[in-house]
């Protein structure tokens, strides 16, 4: 196949003919393909003139991420990467390769958006797990929640050390002090380290069991989906409206299959004692003592209690 620079050459207009020489030139002369040249001396300026496209390519690739105006705005052929030229002895001659690399933004949306594909959410509002986290923020937002912050950041430095226990978390404590927000930081830094998570804000979750049930493919779907995730979150358990079914057949499905196997977590405003109270009673049976134990027996065993106090932060972000 003939080089960008023969084909220019070979046609008949004076003026193109000059104007292709001219680019040649500038080319050869640009700072990234001197520098390019005195990395590889074996390329001379016969092997470059062979391959004058990439040579452009890649200078204005350079050009453009210099003066980078966004991802969103990349000028490059492929958004957010970059032409990157290396250079192999093929058969003893010297062969000029372009690849298409990913700049520094695109690495970061990528690792983002894998972050974000390992979490999934039931009913919870999206921007709780989208938005940012900041250590500082977290423990100065009240000191009295410094306690449970710190038995956060202790979970989760331990889980990336020595990998997933059978031991989750039991955070409970007043309306706004941030119990979400914290497991939702806890789910984004373990999600960070590989693993997959979801969080069921459980009034919402249980409400919609009504019409889930008549779906059989889609209730097994999310219940396998709770069952296998690596990290569980049952958000504001106790708020629910309890029936029968969704406590003996869903719940205490999901957390039978859990039990001894991966964490599950729950925020509540409820201390364990009150939960057991909750979970006795439904709306159709009344109370069932024995059901509620029951099903605190694959919850308490399993978890470590976290206080959480602090004041209403709710309308303060």
């Amino acid at each position: 196949m003939e080089s960008m620079g023969e084909v220019l050459r070979s046609m008949n207009n004076p003026a193109l003919r000059q104007r292709s020489r001219d680019l040649e030139q500038r080319l050869l002369n640009n700072p990234l393909v001197k520098q390019l040249q005195a990395e590889h001396p074996e390329l001379d300026d016969t092997r470059l003139r062979l391959h004058l496209s990439r040579l452009y390519q890649y200078v204005e690739e350079s050009r453009n991420c210099a003066n980078c105006p966004g991802l969103e705005k990349c000028p490059n052929d492929f958004q957010g990467h970059f032409s990157k030229l290396t250079v192999e002895t093929v058969s003893g001659t010297p062969e000029l390769y372009e690849r298409k690399t990913a700049c520094r933004l695109q690495v970061a949306k990528d690792t983002q958006d894998n972050i974000r594909k390992r979490i999934r959410s039931f009913y919870v509002d999206e921007r709780v797990l989208n938005e940012g986290y900041d250590e500082i923020d977290i423990m100065g937002k009240d000191p009295r929640r410094a306690p449970a912050v710190n038995q956060l950041f202790r979970y989760i430095e331990n889980t990336k050390e020595n990998g997933l226990s059978p031991h989750g978390l039991y955070m409970f404590g007043s309306f706004g002090t941030g119990k979400t927000f914290l497991m939702c930081y806890l789910l984004h830094e373990l999600a960070v380290a590989g693993y997959s998570g979801v969080i069921v804000y459980m009034p919402d979750f249980v409400e919609d069991l009504k019409s889930i049930m008549m779906d059989g493919q889609k209730l097994k779907e999310t219940v396998d989906t709770m069952k296998n995730c690596d990290l569980l979150i049952f958000d504001d358990i106790g708020a629910e409206n309890l029936n029968p079914w969704a406590r003996d057949h869903v719940l205490g499905a999901i957390l039978n299959y859990r039990m001894n196997r991966k964490p599950t977590f729950y925020t509540s405003n409820y201390p364990l004692d009150g939960l057991e109270k909750h979970l006795s009673f439904t709306s159709k049976d009344g109370e069932e003592q024995y059901k509620g134990q029951r099903l605190m027996d694959r919850i308490a065993p399993f978890v470590d209690v976290m206080p959480l106090h602090g004041d209403n932060q709710r309308g303060n972000r």
